[in-house]
């Protein structure tokens, strides 16, 4: 079971504030869906007709129940607080209008926002949390099929993108494609960076 020290807590925060600050800053600016999670609330919006913030915080609380299961309690408190840190994170900046001053370039954006995401959402796997979401499915495929998350998270998200471009603009959700496929590039290599071990040098 994961430790969690005033280290994890803190890498854990500063993660959830690059996942944030990505979004809101990068992602967002160009309507770029940056997950599955989002995904899914614009499907249950569509079919339901649920409002997308309530679809959202739905699919969430079900996907956390299965954490608070699956993933132990100690995993499920940090990636609630990893959500909420999120969620301020965004609502602060759009509140700013910080982001008004993003959206110069469409693709330096994605790429800029896909590495930012990446290291956040890499740094909430390395200290035992998570982003919510399918990000939580993919843990769950990391524990117990030894999957590297980030991938499994491109796979997962990627269907759901597909089924999106059904009822959106296929050129936003090419652009979510390649957001998920940098990004989980950048996540893996955070989540299974190992740092070099020094040698000894041998006696003569």
């Amino acid at each position: 079971m994961t430790e969690f020290t005033l280290k994890s807590g803190i890498f854990i925060s500063f993660g959830a504030f690059l996942q944030g600050f990505a979004m809101a800053m990068f992602l967002f600016p160009h309507d770029i869906p940056s997950g599955g999670a989002a995904g899914i609330a614009i499907l249950l919006n569509y079919f339901l007709h649920l409002p997308l913030g309530v679809a959202l915080w739905l699919f969430n609380i079900l996907v956390l129940a299965i954490a608070f299961k699956w993933l132990g309690w100690r995993k499920a408190v940090a990636t609630i607080s990893a959500i909420t840190i999120t969620s301020l994170t965004i609502s602060i900046l759009e509140t700013s209008n910080l982001s008004a001053a993003m959206g110069k370039s469409l693709f330096a954006d994605l790429v800029i926002g896909a590495i930012i995401f990446g290291f956040g959402v890499g740094f909430l796997f390395r200290y035992g949390a998570s982003s919510g979401g399918m990000a939580i499915v993919a843990l769950l495929i990391e524990k117990y099929r030894g999957k590297a998350p980030g991938k499994s998270m491109f796979y997962i998200n990627t269907s759901i993108f597909l089924l999106i471009s059904v009822i959106k603009d296929w050129k936003i959700i090419l652009l979510a494609i390649f957001c998920q496929w940098l990004s989980t590039k950048v996540i893996d290599l955070v989540y299974q960076y190992k740092k070099p071990v020094k040698k000894l040098a041998k006696a003569s």
